[in-house]
């Protein structure tokens, strides 16, 4: 504890600093209930933002509220979210997943969560068949819940194993778990969104997984995978 007081790791801060610089500051996001979100984060699972977005769309044309979605047949489900990858097993997560928050708690609303802990969210969000730690960070982060945690996606995890941040084996759950560790304490949840916003537009325009674009980077010299 105190080798960490005495010598704390600001990596994390200054590529927040230098991809903030590149890039320019992230558009505020348009908070969204957690029941939305969490809906949205299930379908957008390897699938591009617009995709996601237009299929979200589609849903509430279609059904016009969660709890008719809810009630739909599968057959239904699958045929609207058609677009995003995987959208079979998707139907079925997403249809069971509604279903069991109602049973649970007599209406088809995420409200109650926010009188939890960050931590009890997750570990209950993280039982649904279909949300994993990214869909829970992305609920807990990026809704009106707005709590402290880092969504990472394939992006962020890569980004952070070349960096060396994490070894090229971690998880999104110990990557995650070392961001956390790294990122300041008095960074925000909206601090940590901008943060993830950064890694995630870097990973599509420059570090990208088959040719990333070392010689253009601004984080080159100070990334032990750059190649130039």
């Amino acid at each position: 504890m105190q080798l960490a007081s005495l010598f704390p790791d600001t990596r994390l801060e200054d590529v927040h600093r230098r991809l903030l610089n590149h890039y320019g500051q992230p558009e505020p996001r348009d908070l969204w209930d957690p029941l939305t979100q969490m809906i949205y984060s299930m379908l957008s699972s390897r699938t591009k933002t617009p995709v996601s977005h237009a299929v979200l769309a589609a849903l509430k044309a279609r059904f016009g509220t969660w709890e008719n979605l809810r009630d739909a047949p599968i057959p239904e489900i699958e045929d609207t979210i058609r677009p995003v990858t995987f959208p079979e097993p998707k139907a079925i997560n997403l249809k069971a997943a509604l279903v069991r928050v109602t049973e649970r708690h007599g209406s088809l609303n995420l409200s109650f969560l926010a009188r939890h802990s960050t931590e009890k969210i997750r570990i209950w969000l993280e039982k649904f068949e279909g949300v994993g730690v990214k869909t829970s960070a992305a609920v807990v982060n990026f809704s009106t819940l707005r709590r402290r945690a880092m969504c990472v996606d394939s992006h962020h995890l890569r980004i952070v194993q070349r960096l060396g941040f994490v070894n090229k084996s971690a998880t999104a759950r110990e990557a995650e778990t070392r961001i956390m560790e790294m990122a300041p304490a008095i960074w925000s949840a909206a601090m940590l969104d901008d943060h993830h916003s950064l890694i995630k537009l870097h990973g599509q325009k420059c570090c990208t997984k088959n040719d990333p674009r070392c010689s253009r980077c601004p984080l080159r010299d100070i990334c032990p995978a750059a190649t130039i």
